[in-house]
């Protein structure tokens, strides 16, 4: 099958940590590989953000990622670059008269308006993944929320023309619903991990005799760094290693990372926390071997693939009970759920687990059957490669 795979501003080959490059990169890159691996052809679309980017730019032997022309050749917010996604879909339905894809999969809302609008020239059948919403968002950002006016409309509008809307946890799917999008079109495939990369055995990071809790993701607030510091005089002795955020030499001069320290400092737990700043994809495992938990304590969060990493690699999470890590992490079995926003019970769970090694076991083997069984990438490419048939009209094979 060809697929072409649409990401407008998270491309597979960006380096992780920045303002916009994060899970969603991780997904389509992981996505991409697996279906490939199964014998798919793919071309992954995205912005061309830099003058000195190739137009191709070969990443598997049967995967292309395509930059395409759509704006300046530089970076740009993702909020920014609704005006641009008119040329992206010329471009792009242009491209398609010689790749002729059977099946578009749309990667965010920006990503599904582009694939809409060059599918019905091409008469392509869409599947759309929407990574985030913008109902979520203004719920939680409220006034700071820079997405554009008319985001929430587009996306109950793409819910009702796509060929298949992938919603990836039961909070998405409730949430669509509640937006108008019919549940008939809907099908649940979560985003998957990696368990070649991230698995139990393998090289662990330096560490001291010191409890560590390991917490990773980009340096912003909604990512709950604040509360698990502020949980921290309520763990003793235990570090809080933070990892992600600007390269580690940009950390001096970045903002929200001192304001962070200067909240360890106020805390009295300036010599428990760590800031590592942003960490090479290759040494991630080692890091998660290093932990004894992984805090994962967004105050909202779409899936949250660092969770999936972590129980790989054997490492029970506590994590707060939002959005996609309802249903990854099972509470009491591969881990602890808490309320969002509430240091002094993330403080609790978090000292109780630490001092309980019987229970950090059983929760590490549950954590890695998990992984393994349920997601691994090669299974859910599986999954999406059924939709893709199904919306196609394309046989699917069976195994």
């Amino acid at each position: 099958m060809r697929i072409a795979m649409i990401s407008e501003h998270a491309s597979p080959l960006a380096a992780l940590g920045g303002v916009d490059a994060g899970g969603q990169n991780t997904h389509v890159a992981e996505l991409a590989a697996a279906l490939a691996a199964d014998g798919h052809e793919l071309r992954v679309y995205t912005r061309r953000d830099n003058p000195d980017l190739p137009a191709v730019v070969p990443m598997h032997e049967r995967i292309d990622v395509v930059h395409v022309p759509a704006g300046p050749a530089s970076t740009l917010p993702k909020d920014e670059l609704l005006p641009h996604m008119g040329t992206f879909a010329e471009w792009m339905a242009a491209d398609w008269d010689d790749f002729a894809p059977d099946v578009a999969h749309a990667h965010f809302w920006m990503s599904g308006l582009a694939a809409v609008t060059a599918a019905r020239r091409r008469r392509v059948p869409v599947v759309h993944t929407y990574h985030a919403l913008g109902t979520v968002k203004r719920r939680h950002q409220g006034a700071a929320d820079t997405s554009p006016a008319h985001r929430i409309g587009y996306e109950r509008e793409l819910g009702r023309v796509v060929d298949r809307v992938i919603v990836q946890c039961q909070d998405e799917l409730r949430e669509l619903v509640r937006l108008g999008v019919p549940r008939s079109r809907t099908t649940l495939v979560p985003s998957g991990v990696n368990v070649e990369r991230f698995r139990k055995e393998g090289p662990v990071a330096e560490r001291s005799d010191r409890p560590r809790i390991l917490t990773v993701g980009r340096l912003v607030p909604r990512k709950g760094f604040e509360e698990l510091i502020a949980a921290l005089p309520e763990v003793p002795r235990a570090e809080l290693v933070i990892a992600g955020g600007p390269e580690p030499a940009e950390l001096a001069t970045d903002e929200y990372a001192q304001h962070l320290l200067q909240l360890a400092k106020d805390s009295r737990v300036d010599d428990r926390v760590r800031l590592l700043g942003a960490v090479p994809a290759h040494r991630m495992p080692e890091w998660y071997r290093s932990a004894d938990v992984l805090a994962a304590t967004p105050w909202y969060e779409p899936f949250g693939l660092t969770p999936l990493e972590a129980m790989a690699c054997g490492v029970p999470v506590v994590a707060t009970a939002v959005g996609g890590l309802t249903d990854t992490v099972v509470d009491g079995v591969t881990g602890d759920l808490v309320a969002p926003r509430d240091p002094h019970g993330l403080g609790q769970t978090l000292r109780k687990l630490l001092t309980d090694q019987h229970r950090r076991l059983g929760y590490a083997a549950a954590a890695v059957d998990r992984a393994v069984h349920a997601y691994a990438w090669p299974q859910i490419a599986a999954r999406m490669s059924a939709v893709y048939a199904s919306v196609a009209s394309i046989p699917a094979v069976v195994a």
